[in-house]
């Protein structure tokens, strides 16, 4: 009986473990539209390298907003690449002077940029793939969702502009460009 004792002990323990191992791994920060809608795997230097192949494709990313420009009816918001990691949190790249410690640019409607967003220290982003650069070679994304991470250990889901229930494709032979949510101006 004796010998049996810290066997069981052992696989209950290791049981416990597992579990809470299968348990963590679904959790993730991004919700999981966004994960399923996303193309795996894109790191910012395949999508500098070539934005065109990712247009109109959804992109997760992670940055720090380094600058903005605006326009009447969009802000364009320029982040400093920090890869997601496993849980969806943007992390400072291993190289920070390698081609994923870049920048790239996120679009959003004047009307849906959230109060306070400069404050945010990071960002985890999904966004739409426009196809289009700045400043030479840095993607755009249109922004679909936001999740801000603060100085101060508090996160905040801040933006979500669609439902992509009601995502709406429109061919490219019209010309135009609609995300749902946004009031259709560029």
């Amino acid at each position: 009986m004796m010998v049996m004792a810290p066997v069981f002990h052992w696989w209950r323990s290791a049981g416990c473990v597992i579990g809470l191992m299968v348990l963590l791994s679904g959790c993730g920060n991004m919700p999981r539209e966004y994960q399923r809608m996303a193309e795996p795997g894109v790191t910012l230097t395949a999508l500098t390298a070539n934005p065109e192949s990712y247009r109109g494709k959804v992109v997760l990313m992670g940055g720090t907003m380094v600058d903005e420009a605006r326009s009447d009816h969009s802000v364009w918001l320029r982040m400093k690449n920090r890869p997601l990691d496993e849980d969806d949190i943007p992390r400072e790249p291993i190289e920070t002077d390698g081609p994923e410690a870049g920048h790239f640019w996120v679009q959003i409607s004047t009307r849906q940029l959230p109060a306070g967003y400069r404050a945010w220290a990071r960002m985890s982003l999904a966004g739409r793939v426009t196809g289009k650069v700045k400043l030479g070679h840095e993607p755009v994304l249109r922004l679909l969702y936001a999740r801000h991470w603060g100085l101060d250990a508090i996160d905040k889901e801040a933006f979500r502009e669609f439902d992509p229930n009601y995502d709406v494709v429109v061919p490219e032979s019209i010309g135009v460009e609609i995300d749902v949510g946004s009031d259709g101006t560029q």
